[in-house]
């Protein structure tokens, strides 16, 4: 028995060193292959401990250290609570050991990683804290790196030369342009900014200048998000993006400032128009009185957990083209932008009984619903050409018009949504008709991607300008760079298709989508794309 005793004890012993080394490497892949850098607006913060990924969630977690010393925040560590509060820039919040929630500014939010604690050292998630602190927080995947950039940060480029001069990098090869969303304060302002003057200039003014210090000539930015404005109307509620409150005066007029900036920078400014989306979700009772939500009920379909403007009446129509010619009549804009929002390319959109209502020419609901958006599409471009002839009319319609399968004069793609069978979009006959100035369709896939290929649509939209004096700009898809999709592993493909465009003179440029997509820098594309716009 004591033998036996004996045995088992160091069969045991053997087991837990055999076990050590497993344990060890497991750690050790934990905290990554490649040690993982992290700077800050372009400096490197030191740290004596490795960060490491947690696998699963993908969160990368940091020593304590790193958010006190390298970020400048102020740190308390309760031992008692296990409990960390970080402060800085009058932002706030506390993370708990083993919890899923942390106190952010007044209120809890969700975690996929909170506080560990390993081998003495407390472990906080940068991606989380950073965030919440202000910062832009960029996973470069093949560098193994993590750049932190603070809101006045300007990336250390060389400066192109004056705008509108010869040899400039820009007029000289036409447009090139960014979408700046504000739909959920995507690219401007922030959600930090919300309610706060002063910061959301900051934001706009930095954003301007690190889009032009890499080539950008003309901002695209979202004044109407969601049946609002980003500017005082007499129409439509002021938007929710500025303050938090739909309806609430800001406090000053946003697009009066951001034109002002523009234009000093020599930079085009295009009121970008989403035109028939009247609200984000279908809760009234948190739109403003004078929403058209509320005024109008009868004009609104829900569809897709959103409020939609039905585009089969009339009267409907004309509300929108009475809020952009407000804005053509009162603002020194270079064009007026509609995005690819017309029917909602899916789900169901109720309006059988304003087709039954308004169809009198016996038309089949398709054909009557194109009908209609054409008839907005061509008064809305007859308006702003009879008041402001300078204002360029143009429209970013989805990157599929008709699949060769359904109409042979379609592009050779196989794509499940197209603007003509999905969004009701007509686009050949706004160009035919030229009741647009220019067209700049979304084509988001890369040069690799066999069911909508880049080079063949770009193939086909420029056959499909050739001849009509409608300019063609390209929408190209910085956001993709990094994903899995086929062809997005290298910010080279963006290149290679700037320079595909350039076999067309009748390609008179590109718009990227979107701006914190190029200011990010994915995959290094700032340096390649600024190096381009400057040969």
């Amino acid at each position: 028995m004591r033998f036996w005793k004996f045995h088992k004890w160091m069969t045991l012993a053997l087991v837990f060193l055999l076990l050590l080394p497993v344990t060890s490497r497991s750690v050790q892949a934990e905290t990554s292959k490649q040690a993982i850098t992290i700077t800050l607006d372009g400096d490197r913060i030191s740290t004596d401990v490795a960060p490491y990924i947690i696998p699963k969630v993908y969160v990368t977690m940091v020593p304590l250290r790193v958010i006190s010393e390298g970020l400048g925040a102020s740190v308390d560590w309760q031992q008692t609570t296990k409990t960390v509060k970080i402060d800085r820039d009058g932002s706030s919040m506390s993370l708990t050991s083993g919890k899923n929630t942390a106190f952010v500014n007044g209120s809890y939010v969700d975690l996929d990683a909170s506080v560990q604690i390993k081998n003495g050292r407390i472990m906080v998630p940068l991606r989380f804290v950073g965030e919440n602190l202000g910062l832009q927080v960029l996973w470069n995947q093949s560098a193994q790196s993590i750049a932190l950039l603070s809101g006045s940060y300007i990336p250390n480029l060389p400066n192109p030369a004056e705008p509108n001069q010869p040899g400039s990098g820009q007029q000289s090869q036409g447009l090139h342009g960014a979408w700046i969303s504000t739909v959920t304060n995507l690219d401007w302002p922030s959600s930090k900014a919300v309610g706060k003057i002063d910061q959301q200039k900051q934001e706009f003014v930095s954003m301007l200048d690190k889009l032009q210090a890499m080539g950008i000539n003309a901002v695209f930015v979202q004044v109407r998000p969601a049946g609002d404005a980003l500017y005082p109307s007499d129409l439509v509620p002021w938007s929710k993006y500025l303050t938090g409150t739909q309806g609430k005066d800001p406090g000053y007029d946003p697009l009066e400032f951001m034109i002002e900036e523009a234009h000093k920078r020599g930079m085009q400014f295009h009121a970008w128009f989403n035109p028939f989306r009247a609200s984000m979700d279908t809760v009234k009772s948190k739109l403003a009185a004078n929403s058209v939500a509320n005024e109008h009920p009868d004009w609104v379909v829900t569809a897709n957990n959103q409020l939609i403007i039905n585009p089969g009446i009339p009267e409907a129509r004309q509300h929108i083209v009475d809020v952009v010619m407000e804005v053509v009549n009162k603002y020194n804009i270079d064009g007026v932008h509609m995005d690819d929002y017309f029917y909602p390319s899916s789900g169901t959109f109720n309006d059988d009984t304003t087709y039954k209502t308004y169809n009198t020419s016996g038309l089949s609901k398709a054909d009557w619903r194109r009908d209609n958006v054409n008839q907005f599409v061509q008064q809305l471009g007859q308006s702003i050409h009879a008041a402001k002839p300078s204002v360029q009319f143009g429209i970013s319609p989805f990157g599929v018009w008709r699949n060769k399968a359904t109409d042979v004069t379609g592009s050779d793609t196989k794509a499940g949504v197209t603007a003509y069978d999905s969004m009701y979009a007509d686009v050949r006959t706004w160009i035919q008709q030229h009741w647009i100035d220019y067209v700049a369709p979304q084509i988001y896939w890369s040069m690799s991607f066999k069911a909508a290929q880049y080079d063949k649509l770009v193939d086909w939209w420029a056959a499909e300008v050739a001849g009509t004096g409608v300019d063609l700009y390209i929408g190209q898809a910085p956001y993709k760079l990094g994903t899995t999709e086929a062809g997005w592993q290298s910010s080279q493909e963006i290149i290679n298709q700037l320079k595909y465009n350039e076999k067309y003179a009748d390609i008179k440029g590109s718009i990227f989508f979107r701006a914190m997509n190029l200011i990010n820098n994915p995959l290094g594309l700032i340096p390649a794309l600024t190096a381009f716009y400057q040969q």
